[in-house]
C-alpha cells in the first residue's frame, strides 16, 4: 500500500508540482482516506521520497553481492551503473522525480536526511572489503558521504541535461573527488 500511495503522489507531484499538490489529492488518487494516508506517511515529503528508502536498501544489498576484492569506490560505481538497468527503472520518470527533488527546497533537505541514513546502512558493506587497503567504519562512512555528494551533483546535472546518463555524470563527479 505504501508503494501504491507513493506512486500516486509522484504522478501528481510530477504533473503539478510539489507545492501545488495536497495530501487530500494524494489520498484521492491513491484511493485511500486522508486518515489512512497519514497512518502510512507523516508528511508530504515522506510520501514523495518513499522510494529513497528502498534505494538505500538496494545499494546495500547490491554491494553485498560485489566481489570483496573490489575496491570500495569501484564497488559503489558498479552498483550505480547497475541501477539504470534494474527492472522498473524508467529514465524519464526518474529524471522527472529528480527534477522535482532538485527544484523543491523541502525535498532537497529531506533527501539529505535520507542520504544520511544510507551512510549508516551501507557503511558496513564497505568496511569489510579487504581490497588493496582495507577500510574501517570511519573511512567507509567518509567514502559513502563523498559518494552521496557526488550523486547529488550528478543528479543536479542529469535533470538539467537531456540525453546524458546519470551513471556517467556520477563517474565524472567521483573522478573529480578522487583526483
Amino acid at each position: 500500500m505504501r508503494d501504491d500511495i507513493a506512486l500516486a503522489a509522484m504522478d501528481l507531484v510530477v504533473a503539478q508540482g510539489f507545492e501545488a499538490t495536497t495530501m487530500d489529492e494524494i489520498a484521492a488518487k491513491a484511493g485511500v482516506s486522508r486518515r489512512s494516508l497519514f497512518r502510512y506517511f507523516g508528511t508530504k515529503e515522506d510520501v514523495v521520497l518513499h522510494g529513497l528508502a528502498s534505494t538505500g536498501e538496494f545499494i546495500r544489498a547490491a554491494l553485498a553481492t560485489r566481489p570483496l576484492t573490489e575496491a570500495p569506490w569501484e564497488a559503489l560505481l558498479a552498483v550505480a551503473r547497475s541501477m539504470e538497468s534494474t527492472p522498473g527503472w524508467d529514465t524519464a520518470r526518474e529524471r522527472a522525480i529528480g527534477r522535482v527533488c532538485v527544484e523543491t527546497p523541502a525535498l532537497r533537505a529531506r533527501r539529505a536526511e535520507k542520504h544520511a541514513g544510507w551512510i549508516e546502512l551501507i557503511a558496513p558493506e564497505l568496511a569489510v572489503r579487504p581490497a588493496a587497503a582495507p577500510v574501517g567504519q570511519a573511512a567507509a562512512e567518509a567514502i559513502i558521504a563523498a559518494g552521496l555528494a557526488c550523486l547529488d551533483v550528478a543528479t543536479d546535472r542529469w535533470v538539467a541535461a537531456e540525453g546524458t546518463d546519470l551513471a556517467t555524470l556520477l563517474e565524472e563527479a567521483v573522478a573529480a573527488v578522487r583526483a
